[in-house]
């Protein structure tokens, strides 16, 4: 993230901060206020068992696409060192950092306390080489998270993991449960995170057509750009279209594919050849069933898949939206004589029918509670292309203008995107219900990531419920290092 964040912690820290709007006044609530430990409490369930998980970063060197390569993880491969825990859960996580560089662990989508959140300088101070900081927080909501760095390119390595909290009253039927991590891939195939982003400032980014909507394999639903970086390999749970990860199953068993877009700068279209796909859950929460033939996820965002296993061999296909890089790979199986499916498949599903985000509707026991907001604000998403600049209202964080709240609040957000690439919006703390658009039901799933695409706008209901100072910001990587983010603010 940009320099000069350091300004924030202290801010929030002392209980001062820079005048807020007119109409909100008061002073930040900072992660170690009183009301970020009160609002704990009540998430805390008597008898609550704590699960314990030691989280460690470091060096490691391994094979992808067929090359050893030296990366950084949290165990022997990309996607290793997930933790799974029940719902209702204290989890006491402590992380050490074996990295040459500090660093924190964000824990992305949890509703947690703002000082666990792990965004350095502004909730927490950042973890030293070889220092370690325990993470301890409830677990309020069963669903699909992960957690990654919130430090400079370091996500656009390989640091990052599953966290499942499960639920034991779960409605939802499946005989087997499979985590699928999707992630572009650098390391050690040329370009640094580094060096890619300087080639990106001194060419004004966005410099290749491939990256142009319809330029892909097939037509993007993404509009506009894609991508600014061309990937020479994608892979799955860390494993390219050479090492492929196999799912096996029976024929007629309820696989569950938690996907996971873990990706810097990649949407990706993923399909399963000979099956359709019942989303069940976007970003951890449930939405009423839905059948599509593929599902396209922006950086940040997760859906839960319920696929009914077929007999043979099947490709289970990530396709870089409108980019032509490689497709991520993995196979599911019912073993026996079936062969494998050729690499480079291309499953008919891929052009079958996608979800969309008026497909989704939260369930009843998800849903906000019906009132009208008590206010409502619009923020524009910037650029400026030629110095690869992004930026909230024109403004590039740490600099951009917060979002004041108060809580107890119903914040109405309404997110426009002025540039000619869609954005990954990813709010920390909070799992906001998008406003639907006609119908009062359609396209009201609860998230915490949402793509807007360009020069489109998105709304959400965000219920200030959380007090702290929260981070909201693009997931592509490199707009987020380079200014594209604010802070959701508590005041009081």
């Amino acid at each position: 993230m940009m320099s000069g964040g350091a300004l924030l912690l202290v801010a929030c820290g002392d209980g001062t901060s820079a005048a807020p709007p007119a109409s909100i006044g008061g002073v930040a609530v900072g992660p170690l206020d009183p009301a970020v430990a009160r609002r704990e409490e009540l998430r805390r369930r008597p008898g609550a068992a704590t699960v314990k998980a030691t989280v460690e970063a470091a060096p490691t060197t391994v094979s992808i696409g067929g090359r050893e390569v030296s990366t950084w993880a949290f165990g022997d491969r990309p996607g290793d060192g997930g933790i799974r825990a029940k719902v209702g859960d204290v989890l006491e996580a402590t992380f050490v950092n074996r990295l040459a560089a500090s660093n924190t662990l964000h824990w992305h989508g949890i509703a947690l306390r703002n000082d666990m959140d792990g965004v350095h300088d502004l909730t927490q101070h950042a973890v030293g080489e070889g220092d370690r900081f325990t993470y301890r927080f409830t677990l309020p909501d069963a669903g699909t998270y992960w957690f990654h760095p919130h430090m400079g390119l370091e996500l656009d390595r390989g640091l990052y993991a599953p966290l499942i909290v499960e639920d034991p009253n779960d409605p939802v039927e499946f005989d087997i449960d499979v985590v699928l991590m999707l992630d572009d891939w650098l390391d050690g195939y040329g370009r640094t995170q580094e060096e890619v982003l300087a080639e990106l400032q001194q060419g004004g980014g966005h410099s290749s057509m491939e990256h142009m909507g319809g330029m892909g394999d097939m037509g993007s639903m993404m509009g506009g750009l894609n991508g600014d970086v061309v990937y020479p390999l994608h892979v799955i749970n860390g494993r390219g279209p050479l090492e492929r990860e196999t799912v096996t199953a029976k024929p007629g068993q309820r696989v569950r594919l938690r996907l996971i877009n873990a990706g810097s700068d990649t949407p990706y279209r993923v399909a399963v050849g000979g099956h359709r796909l019942t989303v069940t859950h976007a970003d951890g929460f449930p939405v009423e069933p839905v059948e599509v033939d593929n599902v396209l996820l922006g950086m940040g965002e997760r859906y839960d898949v319920i696929v009914t296993v077929q007999s043979g061999s099947f490709p289970i296909v990530a396709v870089p939206e409108g980019k032509d890089d490689p497709a991520a790979e993995a196979v599911l199986s019912t073993g026996g004589s079936a062969s494998p499916p050729a690499a480079g498949s291309r499953p008919a599903e891929l052009a079958g029918r996608t979800l969309a985000y008026d497909d989704l509707v939260a369930t009843d026991e998800v849903r906000l509670a019906s009132r009208q907001p008590d206010r409502s604000e619009t923020i524009a998403l910037t650029a400026d292309g030629a110095r690869y600049i992004h930026g909230i209202n024109g403004v590039s964080f740490p600099d951009s203008a917060p979002i004041a709240v108060r809580e107890g609040e119903r914040l109405r957000l309404r997110v426009v995107n002025e540039t000619m690439m869609f954005h990954p919006i990813h709010l920390h703390g909070h799992t906001f219900q998008m406003v639907g658009k006609g119908s009062a039901r359609k396209g009201t799933a609860r998230k915490d990531t949402v793509n807007v695409l360009p020069m489109s706008s998105v709304e959400i209901d965000v219920e200030a419920d959380n007090p702290g100072q929260w981070m909201l910001h693009c997931h592509n990587t490199y707009h987020l290092e380079t200014g594209m983010a604010t802070v959701l603010s508590y005041r009081a």
